[in-house]
């Protein structure tokens, strides 16, 4: 038995074909109590039996197995829960005949409030506090719900019985064949699963409306909400319909299963999870409502949507052997989403868009302690860490390289070969269709960590590209990949690629002599699709400058030059007057995506630079609100007939912008209308899209003397049933200066007002508020590990608490203070929150060396456009 023990993968002498499940949660006592009847075919001599259980209690008299060709029934002698391996063995007297059997198990669970494995969710009804009953078993915890072999490779089939109290609705992956009422309970059995992995079975009992539709082919869709919020269901039905016809033709492959249902769960660590036939999402993931929901939740609701109808196909459908995969299940659903919505909403440029999840891969992934794409699990407790910014979207924007580089019919017609044969290697499929090295072009992309930066230089009429491994430390990498380059000269007629598949390589450009004049652009990475940074010589840098400032350039190469160059400067390879200086070319600027990026990329400068300098503060504020000044009166406060949606997301982000800056006539516009709306919530002067910029811009007002503000938040808070008001709120309070203001919200996010997956977002504290909320931190450490310990939500805490210091003394005090608490699920996020502060500290240092560059700020601040 001891053999058995410490193991990453269950023994493969056992295989499961079939479970048949039935189960009775109770709902009030928050418990539940099941047998399972599982068709095992044993493969190889055993008298052992080796599964997966974890917090359930089992019944060892309950325990037996009936080979299917003999009348003999065998019980074992000993039934072992090693709870550390979440396995469950069972040793038979002799060795089990090969072939079919029976393997029958009686147990007992608790329905827990870790939203994991079976759990409970509360939700008002009528006043009254109710308790639902919902699954999230992806990676590893189906075994939380029932006995089972919990690894994506054993897939089977599933029979789903559940007994349940007859006023309410009880739903699974498939469709309800039967329903007997037997007085206050009933008993709901489903149709027979295709082959699936445990960790995509699912049920929820609750009560619940609905709203429906059928796609063109007969497939039944519904959205399952709390009663009274049906209409929010709309717009995700409306999402999905179209989707799944998008994805039936995409894929070369109808929608598997005779029905979908998505339901949205009160309490839900996720964002959505993926169930075959029943997926599960946050409410402020599929509830969309047109009087209080904002255009971002909007564009949220239609992504995630379209992000886990693909997993149906691409996950669901064909299925990764094991966790080391995983950035190809959830890569590619990022990526698929991206093109889903662009289909349905044009008008959105969602590919632009796409470029922040491009900017967050890269920002991981230029940290020593990031991790290649596929990494190596060795135990299931890892397994919630890979669930990160390389495996979703490193892994979508490698997808993207590798589509914009085989081109997208070739690409399409590979993947739907994959998708029909169940191929083991997607790679393989892509390289028969197309005739490209594709395997040796992504390896040198998945099984090594980090990413090239490629050094441009222009010296008689060629190009000279040079690759090194980009670290966001400023240290010098030995990685090297098959990079594919492109770039433009002067002109997007004139565009150009080739693999750079050396550390370096030069280029003749003399076909384009007339176009590399003094002032013509060279632009490398045409829009972004390769996941790599660029860094030019000054020269180079100077014309791509001017094309900047006369709109020479495409949304996207004006958000990476943007983008590669604030990296560079934090891994001190630029100065910050240089990167100040490109910043000023984007000052009549009016793409959504870029100016979103340009807005966080204040927000970080402004961090750094007041650590560095604090003196020369507002300088560099002034500066910032000149660059926002023209987008901001365009837009105005108040949206016009008929704008475009991107536009009502930016001028939210602008005005909040321009408040956090302490730009005084944003701030006194936003208490007037902040005022008009605590009179009338329904005022046409404060709609979703300015209510966050409007939150904002009253908590820079608010002190512990002056707390009018922050009160009215509250109240509107609790008033509201809207998920998405009440995290609108939750991020606005923390930005809040004030540091006993600051104090007050961090203890209110740890209260029972605040659903435990929404605290993280009063995290985001202002820099004043830095040290507070380390001290807090530091205060509640057994209480956030007693209540997140288990999920990967306390990596939001770490990161978040720990990554905005900008002092070597910082990393000594957190170094010395998780010595003895880490814990195995925080150690990638702390050792990369720590890295953080390391560069954070020396890019301080380097500020703070920078010679003229006071005068350097008040020319760009007071400058004349």
């Amino acid at each position: 038995m001891e053999n058995f023990k410490g193991q990453p993968r269950l023994p493969k002498f056992a295989e499961p074909k079939r479970y048949d499940l039935q189960l009775k949660p109770d709902l009030s006592a928050c418990k539940f109590a099941g047998s399972i009847s599982i068709d095992v075919d044993i493969v190889a001599e055993t008298r052992f039996i080796v599964l997966n259980a974890a917090e359930l209690s089992i019944n060892p008299g309950s325990v037996s197995f009936s080979p299917r060709n003999s009348s003999k029934v065998f019980d074992p002698k000993k039934v072992e829960l090693v709870e550390e391996d979440e396995i469950l063995v069972l040793d038979f007297a002799e060795a089990l005949p090969l072939g079919l059997g029976v393997l029958a198990i009686g147990f007992e669970g608790i329905l827990n409030d870790r939203m994991k494995g079976f759990y409970r969710s509360t939700y008002e009804h009528n006043g009254e506090k109710k308790n639902m009953a919902v699954t999230q078993f992806e990676p590893a915890d189906a075994r939380r719900s029932f006995p089972c072999w919990d690894e994506p490779s054993f897939k089977a089939t599933f029979k789903i019985t559940l007994d349940v109290p007859s006023e309410l609705v009880a739903l699974s992956n498939m469709p309800v064949i039967e329903e007997k009422v037997n007085g206050p309970l009933k008993t709901v059995s489903y149709q027979e699963s295709p082959i699936m992995s445990t960790y995509l079975v699912a049920y929820v009992v609750g009560l619940f409306d609905y709203v429906e539709d059928h796609t063109s082919d007969g497939i039944k869709v519904r959205v399952y909400c709390q009663v009274g919020k049906a209409n929010q269901g709309e717009f995700a039905l409306k999402v999905a319909v179209r989707t799944l016809e998008l994805y039936k033709d995409y894929f070369a492959v109808p929608y598997p299963l005779p029905k979908l249902d998505m339901i949205a769960i009160p309490d839900f660590a996720a964002g959505a999870m993926e169930n075959y036939g029943l997926v599960t999402y946050r409410e402020t993931a599929l509830l969309y409502d047109e009087q209080h929901s904002a255009a971002a939740n909007k564009q949220r609701v239609a992504t995630v949507v379209a992000h886990e109808l693909a997993h149906q196909w691409f996950g669901n459908l064909v299925t990764m052997e094991w966790w080391t995969h995983l950035w190809l299940n959830e890569g590619f659903a990022t990526w698929v989403s991206y093109l889903a919505t662009d289909s349905i909403f044009p008008e959105w440029r969602i590919w632009t868009q796409f470029l922040d999840e491009l900017t967050d891969g890269l920002r991981l992934d230029g940290l020593a302690e990031s991790h290649p794409i596929e990494v190596e699990i060795n135990h299931a407790a890892e397994i919630d860490e890979i669930f990160d910014a390389i495996s979703y979207r490193k892994g979508a924007s490698v997808i993207r390289m590798l589509q914009s580089y085989l081109g997208a019919e070739c690409f399409q017609v590979g993947l739907a070969c994959y998708m029909h044969y169940d191929s083991e290697d997607l790679w393989a499929a892509l390289e028969e269709g197309s005739g490209e090295p594709v395997t040796k072009l992504m390896n040198t992309w998945t099984k090594q960590k980090g990413y090239p930066v490629v050094s441009v230089k222009f010296k008689d009429q060629k190009l000279e590209f040079e690759q090194s491994q980009f670290f966001s430390s400023g240290w010098l990498g030995d990685g090297q990949w098959i990079v594919p380059i492109t770039f433009c000269c002067g002109s997007y007629d004139k565009k150009k690629s080739f693999l750079l598949q050396t550390k370096s390589e030069n280029y003749d450009v003399k076909e384009f002599a007339s176009d590399t004049n003094k002032s013509a652009w060279i632009k490398l990475n045409v829009d972004q699709t390769g996941f790599y940074r660029v860094k030019y010589d000054e020269e180079l840098a100077a014309r791509l400058r001017y094309a900047i400032e006369n709109k020479y350039l495409t949304p996207t190469d004006r958000f990476g030059i943007l983008d590669d160059s604030f990296a560079l400067c934090m891994a001190r390879q630029l100065p910050l007057t240089s990167l100040l200086t490109l910043m000023g070319a984007y000052r009549e600027e009016l793409d959504y995506t870029v100016l979103s990026n340009l807005i966080s990329i204040t927000y970080k400068v402004g961090r750094i630079a007041a650590d560095a300098r604090p003196e020369l503060m507002d300088n560099i504020n002034q500066f910032f609100i000149n660059i926002f000044q023209y987008s901001a009166e365009k837009l105005g406060w108040d949206a016009t007939q008929g704008e475009s949606h991107l536009d009502s997301m930016l001028r939210g982000e602008i005005l909040t912008a321009l408040a956090m800056l302490g730009h005084k006539e944003t701030l006194s516009e936003a208490s007037r209308r902040f005022d008009a709306f605590l009179k009338d919530r329904n005022t046409p002067l404060l709609p979703p899209d300015t209510r966050k910029a409007a939150y904002v811009a009253v908590m820079q007002t608010v002190t512990s003397s002056n707390r009018a503000g922050f009160e009215s938040l509250l109240k509107i808070y609790r008033e509201t049933d809207l998920s998405q008001e009440k995290i609108r709120i939750l991020g606005s309070l923390p930005s809040c200066p004030d540091q006993g203001i600051i104090r007050e919200i961090l203890k209110f996010s740890l209260s029972p007002e605040v659903r435990s997956q929404d605290a993280m977002y009063a995290l985001a504290v202002s820099k004043e508020g830095r040290e507070v909320a380390w001290t807090w931190f530091k205060e509640n450490w057994d209480l956030i590990l007693k209540t997140y310990g288990s999920g990967f939500l306390i990596t939001r805490f770490v990161s978040a608490v720990v990554s905005p210091f900008a002092s070597f003394e910082k990393v000594k005090e957190v170094e010395e203070f998780f010595a003895n608490r880490s814990i195995p699920s925080i150690a990638r996020t702390l050792k990369q929150s720590l890295e953080r502060v390391n560069i954070n500290a020396n890019w301080v240092k380097s500020i703070q060396a920078e010679e003229n560059l006071g005068e350097a700020i008040q020319e760009l601040a007071y400058r004349k456009y």
